[in-house]
Order: C-alpha cells, then sequence, then structure tokens
C-alpha cells in the first residue's frame, strides 16, 4: 500500500528558531533528476538583518566560553552529526546524483572536520600568539581574538562538507556567524541547522539563511554590524564589488579560493586566524 507524500517546506535558522522567510516566499530543492524533494525559505534582506542581530547578540557569551568548552560544543556537533549520517547521506545522494559511497565519505569528511576544528579551539591562541621580545622591564604579549560577527557565502558545488570547511573554523575563536547555504544543495543545510538546535551551540551563534547568494549576499558585504565577510562560495558572484561594498565599513574579508568549490576550504590553522584580531598587552615586570 502506497503511502501519501509528506511535502515538506523548511524554514530559515536564526537565533536559535526557525522562522518562516518575513517576505513569505518559498523555492524547490530538486534532486539531481529534476525531481521536487521540498520547499526551503527564500531569504530575504530582512532576514538577513535579523541574522545580523542575532549573531551580535550571541557573540558576547560565546567569545567569552573558554577554548576548551567551545571545542567540547564543536566536538557535539559531530556526535550529533554521525548520529544522523544515514540521513545526510540520502540527502546527498538525492541531491547531488552521486552514489552512496561518495556520500558517505563527503558526510565522514564533514564529521571529522567538526573534530579537527574542535581540537584547535583551546591550542590555536599559543600557535598564533606570542611573547614579544622588547627593550625594558617590561613583558609584550599578543593575543588573537573574534573578530565579532562573520558573514560567510558557503560554497555552492557541496551540500555539506563546504558548509561545514567554511562554519567551523569562525566559530573555534568565538566568532558568531550568518551563513548562506549552497542555493541549490540547501537541504544538508537545513538539515545541519536542526543538529545545531538539538546540541550545545547557543542560539545566534550560527545562522542559516537559504535562498540566492546573489541577492543576499550584497546587504551582508554592506551591513555596518557585520565585522568579516568569507566569501570563499562567492566564485560566480561579483565579488569584487562584494569587497568593496565590505571595505566601506572597514570589514575583514577573505576572498573566494579556487572558485566556489569546497574542495578549496581544506582544514587549516589559516582559517582560524583569518577572523580574527590581535591585542597586544603591555606589563610591567616587578623589579622585586
Amino acid at each position: 500500500m502506497s503511502r501519501l507524500a509528506v511535502l515538506k517546506t523548511y524554514k530559515l535558522y536564526i537565533g536559535g528558531k526557525f522562522p518562516r522567510s518575513e517576505s513569505g516566499r518559498v523555492y524547490e530543492i530538486v534532486g539531481s533528476s529534476g525531481e521536487f524533494l521540498a520547499n526551503a525559505a527564500l531569504a530575504s534582506r530582512k532576514d538577513a538583518r535579523d541574522a545580523v542581530v542575532a549573531a551580535r547578540g550571541a557573540v558576547s557569551g560565546w567569545s567569552k566560553a573558554t577554548g576548551y568548552n567551545r571545542g567540547q560544543v564543536l566536538y557535539r556537533i559531530a556526535e550529533l552529526l554521525e548520529g544522523r549520517r544515514a540521513q545526510f547521506v540520502d540527502e546527498i545522494v538525492a541531491v547531488e546524483g552521486v552514489n552512496s559511497a561518495v556520500a558517505a565519505a563527503q558526510v565522514d569528511a564533514a564529521i571529522d572536520r567538526w573534530i579537527w576544528y574542535a581540537g584547535w579551539a583551546d591550542k590555536y591562541v599559543q600557535v598564533a600568539g606570542n611573547a614579544n621580545a622588547v627593550s625594558g622591564p617590561f613583558f609584550n604579549i599578543s593575543v588573537p581574538e573574534p573578530t565579532g560577527v562573520v558573514a560567510i557565502i558557503a560554497p555552492q558545488d557541496s551540500s555539506l562538507l563546504g558548509l561545514v570547511s567554511a562554519i567551523a573554523p569562525a566559530l573555534v575563536s568565538g566568532n558568531a556567524v550568518v551563513v548562506v547555504a549552497s542555493e541549490r544543495f540547501a537541504l544538508s543545510a537545513i538539515s545541519l541547522a536542526e543538529v545545531l538546535a538539538t546540541s550545545d551551540v547557543p542560539g545566534g551563534v550560527v545562522n542559516v539563511l537559504t535562498g540566492s547568494p546573489a541577492e543576499i549576499a550584497p546587504w551582508l558585504a554592506s551591513h555596518a554590524d557585520v565585522n568579516a565577510l568569507d566569501l570563499l562560495g562567492a566564485g560566480e558572484l561579483d565579488w569584487v564589488d562584494l569587497q568593496i561594498a565590505a571595505a566601506e565599513t572597514l570589514k575583514r574579508v577573505l576572498p573566494p579560493e579556487g572558485g566556489s568549490s569546497a574542495a578549496a576550504a581544506a582544514p587549516s590553522l589559516e582559517r582560524i586566524t583569518a577572523f580574527t584580531e590581535t591585542k597586544t598587552v603591555w606589563h610591567t615586570k616587578s623589579l622585586i
């Protein structure tokens, strides 16, 4: 006996909640053969602004958490992702048209990437910071700190791995993110948002927008309360104009690497430190 299909309309993930787009717009997510899979929210300028507000409100608490605690939280995401591994494999097979082995390899790589970055959360400061040699009875110490709110255009050619590769390093140092998911492969981004909602990640630390990067990116690039812009997945956009818009509000900008490919976001310490600021502290030495 056949069952009636349960057609889904997915929402955005903003501030730890799942609101509809304020515009009421949706678009269809289709499989590799063109079959309908689900509806996803088509985020608007107002949704992007709401996501930035949520991220700004979450930065303080997340950045004040210890590196050890942030590492535990990122590791918990990996644990939950492992528990839903079969779901993500099925979704990637459906939207990308790859076989189960290829999809499973992508999910496993995404899980491993969360763990890799979790391990750096209480260690990157020792590598990226340093004690500086100075003349005089002083200590001079440089310490990396989070930049703040990071807007990310996720790789457009990857369901899950590219998304994780962009989000995870920004979280390590205590940034909050607003990420525009792959427009075509948004299903895994929505499912990842469900994982985040049931993990230990505080609401607002990660905000997931689905829809058109070409529509949303300019508003994020010009938003005065966004501190940095990761254009990893913006290779097909006019990303030079996005850089110009970002420069008007003095944002840090990470340009596309190798187009919009997820392969360009290999795990690295540089992707962590790309969204950090260096604070240098002077302190007198005791003369006793």
